[in-house]
């Protein structure tokens, strides 16, 4: 209540060990610090010194030092922060789809509607990124890639495109945002995934459905079957078929208009 009856103007910018809050507190390292800084320092300012945990308001001659109460402590049964992922989700989107498609939006809304709260891309090559390049630098190694079981498909982004096509475990089922196993489910009459890249990951520009734009008969885009073993297998297919699309899971928000 008191810091909020009295904002006061930041401390002095650069100095190690103190910053300001909205201009309603400012902290030093300790009392030394403070006193150094005084004529930096508008009257009505809020200080507090880490050190020591006191609190002093800045008056027209000098500090005077505000008398706190009594500690509450924090509960010893409160919950912690949340876990940094250890792994990326690699989920399917509910319905097939053609060529002619929103995979990120619907990647992103389908994940949300299943009260996922990270940010799923789609597993797909667009016009404006390569799908070995979806998942940002920091995870593609260390991180391994499971299905929404936490069952193991891979074990790092990186080695899905060693130019093996992706090759996975088939007995490792891949399910869908509510849960159901694309390999066995008739929802997915065509098991075939699209992706529109090479075997490493990189764009098709004459394979990819013009961008996902398109479910012309006429225009063709890149799948893979899943009887291959394969999420990168080279076959071509007329982007009038509806075929399995893939999400990953991603630690950065996008722009869910893409593709």
């Amino acid at each position: 209540i008191l810091a909020a009856a009295m904002p006061g103007p930041p401390g002095p910018p650069g100095e190690p060990g103190s910053s300001a809050t909205r201009n309603l507190v400012t902290t030093f390292r300790n009392i030394e610090s403070m006193l150094e800084k005084v004529h930096y320092v508008a009257e009505g300012t809020l200080i507090y010194l880490r050190e020591t945990s006191e609190v002093f308001i800045r008056v027209q001659n000098g500090w005077r030092k505000l008398q706190l109460g009594e500690l509450i402590p924090i509960p010893a049964d409160s919950l912690p922060p949340p876990a940094i992922s250890s792994h990326l989700h690699l989920v399917a989107l509910n319905f097939p789809l053609t060529g002619d498609m929103r995979a990120d939006f619907q990647c992103f809304r389908q994940a949300q509607l299943a009260g996922l709260t990270s940010t799923y891309r789609a597993f797909l090559s667009s016009h404006l990124q390569d799908l070995a390049t979806v998942v940002r630098k920091t995870d593609r190694h260390h991180l391994p890639i499971v299905n929404l079981q936490g069952e193991t498909l891979f074990n790092n982004w990186e080695s899905i495109f060693d130019g093996n096509g992706g090759q996975f475990n088939i007995h490792v089922p891949i399910y869908s945002f509510d849960g159901r196993n694309i390999m066995t489910d008739s929802s997915w009459p065509q098991k075939v995934i699209w992706h529109g890249s090479t075997a490493n990951g990189i764009r098709l520009v004459s394979s990819y459905c013009e961008a996902w734009h398109t479910a012309d008969m006429g225009a063709m885009g890149q799948a893979s079957p899943l009887n291959t073993g394969k999420l990168l297998d080279q076959k071509i297919y007329s982007c009038n078929n509806q075929f399995i699309v893939l999400c990953i899971e991603n630690s950065f928000v996008t722009d869910p208009q893409g593709k």
